[in-house]
């Protein structure tokens, strides 16, 4: 049976077990939040002894030959010695720009840090707070476009971070980030090829960062961008996203409402399986989904059987921590609702020359 030690204890791993699950069974904490590699809050350097390149998986190479790994994935072979991560290594200052409302319990957060981020628009960052409570957040931003960094929340019930942020925080609070992270983002190339995004609740977040990002680079096959949420008051930015239909002909918003008070100028119903049924072939579509777990993984399942390539599929899932006292009546609320992912369309209807009016996410 392996050893672990950290931070002078050492506790045996059994052989079905990963780091993270034998540290949290002999009751040593280490942050973590998703336990699926998506998060990587449970990053940790391993000091003595062998890594398995799969528990470095994601991991930038940076990282992987200074030792780091993810505790929620390292199953070690034999016995190893680890440390917590690094701040130096990992994490980097921001400020607080701003905090405005999009809707009832969502905010834009827009953070600016002393020197740009090189980063792809759709991936997500790992926010850190003075107490050291670390949470992950897509990037709604486009790089190139946009002067600060933009995520948007969604206030979760018990949510410690998500209630600060939507709360008790303001512009010139200090946090730190580390990143960015994630395969989830427009590659250009192939500029005439149908994307389709689908995402649900702050989902959107990077979908429209991908949506935005395609069209500067001069995409200009149909992009077709379904935003599911179960309540109209959830379709945040929805003014802007319609505008940017109007701005650009090949890029349609199709907004989604799974619970009974769909307006008329939505479509009813959950947006994969609109989306899904709208498009009974995806072969040679590039398909991006985020948000709510299941959701993800029923539109990548669903999109290679539609004939989607698999490398033309991509997804982030939410996965968060349940932190409610009461689960909520469907699975659409709960990861998926407070950030994001995506699908394709066939082409728009084109009516008509692009109409002039200012851009709506300029800053």
């Amino acid at each position: 049976m392996a050893k672990i030690t950290f931070e002078g204890r050492t506790v045996a791993c059994r052989p079905d077990e990963t780091v993270l699950d034998a540290l949290l069974r002999n009751g040593v904490e280490l942050p973590f939040s998703c336990k699926k590699a998506t998060c990587l809050t449970c990053l940790v350097r391993v000091t003595e002894g062998t890594v398995p390149r799969e528990a470095q998986a994601g991991l930038t190479e940076t990282l992987q030959v200074q030792g780091y790994t993810l505790a929620c994935q390292l199953r070690p072979t034999g016995s190893i010695t680890i440390e917590r991560a690094h701040t130096y290594d990992l994490f980097s200052p921001a400020t607080v720009e701003s905090i405005e409302p999009l809707a009832q319990r969502v905010v834009r957060l827009r953070l600016r840090t002393p020197t740009p981020l090189y980063y792809r628009a759709g991936q997500f960052v790992n926010l850190r707070r003075g107490d050291g409570l670390i949470r992950s957040y897509s990037l709604a931003s486009v790089p190139r476009q946009d002067p600060l960094l933009e995520l948007h929340v969604r206030r979760q019930d018990n949510g410690a971070m998500s209630s600060w942020l939507t709360g008790a925080a303001k512009p010139g609070d200090h946090v730190e980030f580390q990143g960015p992270n994630g395969s989830c983002f427009y590659v250009s190339g192939r500029p005439d090829q149908p994307l389709l995004l689908v995402g649900t609740g702050t989902g959107a977040a990077p979908l429209i960062g991908i949506a935005r990002d395609a069209l500067a680079d001069g995409h200009t096959g149909p992009i077709a961008f379904y935003h599911g949420t179960r309540h109209p008051e959830g379709l945040y930015l929805r003014e802007a996203l319609e505008a940017l239909a109007l701005r650009h002909l090949n890029f349609r918003y199709i907004p989604c409402v799974s619970g009974p008070l769909a307006l008329r100028a939505t479509r009813a119903g959950r947006a994969h399986a609109v989306a899904l049924n709208d498009h009974a072939s995806l072969a040679g579509v590039r398909v991006f989904a985020c948000g709510q777990p299941e959701m993800v993984h029923t539109v990548r399942r669903q999109a290679y059987l539609a004939g989607a390539s698999l490398a033309d599929i991509h997804g982030d899932p939410f996965d968060v921590r349940d932190l409610r006292a009461t689960p909520r009546a469907t699975a659409e609320e709960t990861a998926g609702e407070s950030n994001a992912a995506a699908r394709r369309d066939a082409p728009p209807e084109s009516a008509g020359p692009t109409r002039s009016f200012a851009d709506p996410f300029s800053r």
